[in-house]
């Protein structure tokens, strides 16, 4: 009887994801055509959260999925190859990270998840502005967890981090202050915290990557949408 009831209970939490991510696609489908393949670039420090949504984001709107800084390391001749160039010409990987995000903001219908590195300088944020750019804010310590057990892929960058979580909260916490200016630059703010409290979740690691992408795609909806309203006011009588 027990297992009937997990059985069960199963089976409704599938049929409720399962049309959450019916709904993600219909929203994006409903904004595709106004979205006219604008890229959209994701921003905040790297983390599992954000990396997933990109993935997400991108099957939804059939748009192609790129990591800024593993075409960096690619560039570069790989990550070993990257931390070598970091340590003896760290302005030179910079540089190597502008000219990435110059190619990647010519091209449209992509989904971008962009290096830490990626507002440090204002070449970098103008070259944002060729797309819709999106900061996702995640508490540091879900970030630092992430770290922690491996979830995610340290960029060449971000190697040096330790792995002891008083250490590594207190590097991302210099990481987030450094580019909290630039991450402010962005077209819009979702934040995970914030996305919790509003649909009553005692934590923010209960979010689901459906539920951030829902959210992610209203903030695009509403952006498009204000463009769209701007054009058609300019438009001479």
């Amino acid at each position: 009887m027990l297992l009937r009831f997990f059985l069960l209970e199963s089976v409704a939490t599938t049929a409720v994801e399962n049309d959450q991510s019916v709904a993600i696609k219909k929203r994006a489908t409903e904004i595709a055509p106004d979205l006219k393949g604008t890229s959209i670039f994701l921003l905040g420090i790297n983390s599992s959260y954000k990396s997933s949504l990109g993935r997400n984001l991108a099957d939804a709107l059939r748009y192609y999925y790129f990591d800024s800084d593993s075409l960096v390391e690619e560039a570069a001749g790989g990550k070993s190859a990257a931390i070598s160039l970091i340590e003896k010409d760290e302005e030179g990987y910079l540089a190597s990270e502008t000219e990435v995000l110059k190619q990647l903001s010519s091209m449209g219908r992509m989904i971008v998840c962009a290096g830490n590195g990626a507002v440090k300088n204002s070449t970098n944020l103008a070259l944002l502005r060729h797309g819709i750019s999106i900061w996702i804010d995640v508490p540091l310590d879900l970030v630092a967890r992430d770290i922690m057990e491996d979830r995610i892929q340290l960029s060449a960058f971000d190697t040096s981090m330790c792995k002891s979580s008083p250490e590594v909260l207190a590097q991302l916490t210099m990481l987030y202050n450094s580019g909290r200016s630039g991450y402010s630059t962005a077209d819009a703010t979702i934040s995970l915290q914030k996305i919790a409290s509003q649909l009553g979740y005692d934590e923010p690691d209960a979010v689901t990557m459906d539920d951030l992408s829902v959210e992610v795609l209203k903030e695009i909806e509403k952006l498009v949408r204000v463009k769209k309203m701007m054009q058609e006011a300019a438009r001479p009588f």
